[in-house]
């Protein structure tokens, strides 16, 4: 592979696009220091194949958060135009990227997870909505936008007088809303790499919600690196984790989000195709547990990288 030119690629139209430029940064650096030649791009979609072939590209390190890159578009044109890439393909990372497809998938394959409903704003009025969930839920709840990533739009709604605002505003990122019951446990994730689950983490954000501040705020979030948890409750969570990546048919590496509950029953929240990279993602934080430093895990999903996914 390092005969071949790596193209890291980043930005993209999503909201997180400067979370994937720091992650693309940090990645071409790293496999440079190994040896690699990698050079970032930012992404045109309409220009994108031209874009590759000027610089030789053989080779497409996705670092594209959001938009594109983690909805299944890129790894569609990357599989017609038959260049490598690494990652999962299309099917998992569509799922992944929909949190309603995703929650339909867990409840078929058994993966537990939180109680949920989802609405359409383009076929429901925004007061049905509202009504629905009065009728269905205890509060608090929590709004999601079904294709936004990095907790963007992520509403924790605590009282009922909070609901009509929080639903107005989830509804302007995407008018597909998921709705969950709150868990008042405890957040982890188990990163899933090659099919191997890593360690698990433990996610304190000092503000007590892990939202897009907490997840790119140096400090904001005490991580702790193995989980201060008991061996039965590490080997579940990494279980449910290896779970998700084979029942999705991923590749590479993806990140496994999981709540308690007050018993410390397990949930899955979503699973992540794209993690972030940067200083302060939580990949590189387990991976380096295990003794696997930051270049050497960016070597290893990028030897993943290939055509013919599902």
């Amino acid at each position: 592979m390092k005969d071949k030119q790596v193209v890291v690629l980043m930005g993209g139209p999503s909201k997180e696009a400067d979370v994937s430029r720091r992650t693309a940064a940090a990645i071409a650096d790293a496999l440079v220091s190994l040896g690699y030649q990698a050079k970032t791009l930012e992404l045109n979609p309409t220009t994108l194949l031209a874009d590759i072939a000027a610089m030789n590209g053989d080779v497409v390190f996705n670092a594209i958060h959001g938009k594109y890159g983690e909805d299944g578009a890129l790894q569609g044109l990357l599989e017609m135009a038959e260049i490598p890439y690494t990652g999962s393909g299309v099917m998992t990372h569509a799922v992944g990227m929909n949190k309603k497809i995703s929650k339909a998938v867990f409840k078929g394959a058994g993966i537990p997870t939180a109680m949920s409903e989802s609405y359409n704003g383009n076929v429901q009025s925004e007061q049905d909505i509202i009504d629905h969930i009065h009728t269905n839920f205890s509060f608090p709840v929590v709004l999601k936008p079904a294709t936004q990533g990095s907790s963007i739009g992520v509403t924790i709604v605590k009282e009922e007088a909070q609901l009509a605002d929080s639903v107005k505003e989830a509804l302007k990122y995407d008018p597909i809303l998921v709705v969950e019951q709150f868990l008042n446990g405890r957040e982890f994730t188990v990163s899933v790499l090659n099919g191997k689950a890593l360690p698990v983490i433990e996610i304190r954000p000092h503000s007590g919600e892990y939202d897009y501040a907490s997840k790119y705020t140096a400090g904001a979030t005490d991580y702790l690196v193995p989980a201060p948890i008991n061996d039965d409750m590490t080997a579940q969570m990494q279980h449910i984790g290896k779970s998700v990546f084979q029942e999705l048919q991923a590749s590479g590496v993806i990140r496994v989000d999981i709540m308690t509950d007050d018993k410390d029953n397990l949930y899955v929240l979503e699973y992540n195709t794209v993690p972030g990279m940067t200083a302060t993602s939580l990949v590189p934080k387990a991976a380096k547990e295990t003794g696997m430093e930051f270049p050497q895990l960016c070597e290893e999903i990028l030897l993943s990288a290939g055509i013919g996914k599902l």
